[in-house]
């Protein structure tokens, strides 16, 4: 019997999952490119390429060389201050430390659990896409929680668990940029985006927070749900046709001692969210800033400096409470004991943050960077790619990278050098070119087979069809991330063409 030929899509798919299997670990990733800038800058310094420096007039920049004897000093006196000077390594462990003790204790399960199940069936696929979507501010746990959630639950009210799946999966992975709060992707990302501004004006990157896209980001919480929700019933659901499996299930509510955790984890919630109000808002508060009108003086305040460690408080304290009443914590032993498990947990983006933090370092000292940035500009000034259509164009190649490589923060970490400074010199801001590749990497999550999460995915999906696999899970998929990539930058078209700001402190333009 003849061998069924694939068709495009699929061997496209095919082509995608090879050349990324092939590709190293990030960590890895990282080491060769740091090792990469160092050969280039010995390369490029004898050229005695220079440039003058965008942010301070009269200053020429040239190509240092990490191979010459003041190069070979930086590299090994400088190894452990790069690692641990790298950006986001400190905000992302100490929220995940709030974080985590949340996830652990269950707090953030229930939660999830108890908004789904209490959504009227009529509503329910919007309640799914929302809480996937929502659920990026504790991390990865919507992957685990939502998903396999989201099948049991249409299975139970007779429609198809696969299109609750689907989903649940758009809203956690292809929303993974979106989100009502503010949570640790903001600051990881936020940290790498005011390092890469740092290399055209220092001045500008200390004015930043890492709040810069929160409102944006908020709006598109209720674009992408209501997007998500429509291709779901529209396009995925018929698409999948009548469930005729045998797998049946029944819904089980929150038993009594988790809904009783939950009310009083929310009101500490609502106790910290208003000693935190104290802390910025009245006029003499001890957080709040001392320069401009009201609003400066909340927007540039060391109260919007220090969002990490009151996200991470945030979380910590109703984990806690939520822990102590439904048993889960009995004793400091035990909070200590989820909160090393969570740092454990965190050891492969340790070893990412070593060889990230080596690379990025490497490329600011040898001002590679600062130089790509300034010819970069000038060609895409020459050939009048501004605007729009340049923010199209870099979402698009972002988009692309990210079904090769997944992580968003190792992405950034090597793209951010690199376009926000030339972005910078075509007169937009790190917040706006943050947002377009935020944009970017969480429309195509869906999609990638190299995503972290997608393996298991697939494990919840056979469940309900023995036969399902990789090429089954993006046809599903498809749908979901070409139109929250198109809503999402028609919504950012709007946005600049408003002239509105992306978060406190976040404008679209850039103003040396």
């Amino acid at each position: 019997m003849a061998k069924k030929r694939k068709g495009l899509f699929q061997s496209s798919l095919d082509r995608i999952e090879l050349v990324g299997n092939k590709l190293p670990h990030p960590a890895t990733l990282f080491a060769i490119l740091a090792l990469l800038v160092i050969l280039l800058s010995a390369a490029l310094q004898p050229l005695n390429i220079s440039v003058e420096h965008p942010g301070e007039e009269g200053t020429t920049v040239e190509i240092n060389n990490l191979l010459s004897a003041e190069g070979i000093q930086y590299i090994f006196t400088n190894m452990t201050s790069n690692f641990i000077g790298f950006a986001p390594l400190g905000v992302v462990l100490l929220t995940m430390l709030g974080i985590g003790v949340a996830e652990r204790t269950g707090l953030i399960s229930a939660l999830l659990r108890g908004f789904v199940l209490s959504v009227p069936n009529r509503f329910i696929t919007l309640g799914l896409v929302f809480a996937g979507i929502m659920s990026s501010v504790a991390s990865d746990a919507g992957y685990v929680v939502l998903p396999p959630l989201g099948a049991l639950i249409f299975a139970a009210i007779g429609r198809h668990p696969l299109a609750g799946l689907a989903a649940a999966f758009a809203g956690v992975s292809g929303g993974f940029s979106a989100n009502l709060l503010l949570s640790g992707t903001d600051a990881m990302l936020g940290e790498l985006t005011i390092a890469a501004a740092a290399i055209i004006d220092p001045a500008y990157a200390e004015t930043m927070n890492i709040a810069m896209n929160w409102l944006f980001i908020g709006v598109s919480v209720f674009v992408l749900t209501f997007v998500g929700a429509w291709v779901t019933e529209r396009i995925v659901e018929p698409r999948l046709g009548t469930y005729k499996g045998d797998q049946k299930e029944e819904l089980e509510g929150l038993q009594a001692i988790e809904k009783k955790g939950l009310i009083w984890a929310s009101i500490t919630v609502v106790i910290g969210i208003v000693l935190a109000l104290l802390l910025v808002v009245p006029p003499n508060a001890p957080m709040r800033g001392l320069e401009g009108d009201a609003m400066e003086q909340i927007i540039r305040s060391p109260f919007m400096s220090s969002l990490v460690p009151i996200i991470a408080i945030l979380f910590f304290i109703p984990g806690i409470t939520y822990g102590i009443v439904t048993k889960s914590i009995r004793s400091d032993k035990d909070v200590a004991s989820q909160m090393s498990d969570t740092m454990a947990s965190m050891g492969t983006f340790i070893v990412l943050a070593f060889t990230a933090g080596q690379f990025v370092a490497y490329f600011n000292e040898t001002n590679i960077g600062l130089v790509i940035g300034v010819y970069g500009a000038d060609f895409l000034g020459s050939v009048n790619l501004t605007g729009i259509p340049l923010l199209i164009l870099f979402i698009l190649i972002t988009a692309f990278i990210n079904l090769f490589i997944g992580s968003a923060s190792a992405k950034w970490a090597m793209m951010a050098p690199v376009f926000v400074p030339i972005m910078m010199q075509l007169g937009y801001s790190p917040e706006l070119t943050q947002m377009a590749y935020r944009i970017a990497d969480s429309s195509t999550n869906i999609i990638s087979p190299l995503m972290t999460y997608f393996a298991i995915i697939i494990a919840f999906a056979q469940k309900y069809d023995k036969k399902m696999g990789i090429g089954t899970l993006i046809s599903t998929m498809v749908p979901y991330s070409i139109f929250f990539l198109i809503s999402w930058m028609i919504m950012l078209i709007v946005w600049m063409l408003l002239g509105l700001p992306l978060g406190p402190g976040g404008p679209l333009e850039y103003h040396p």
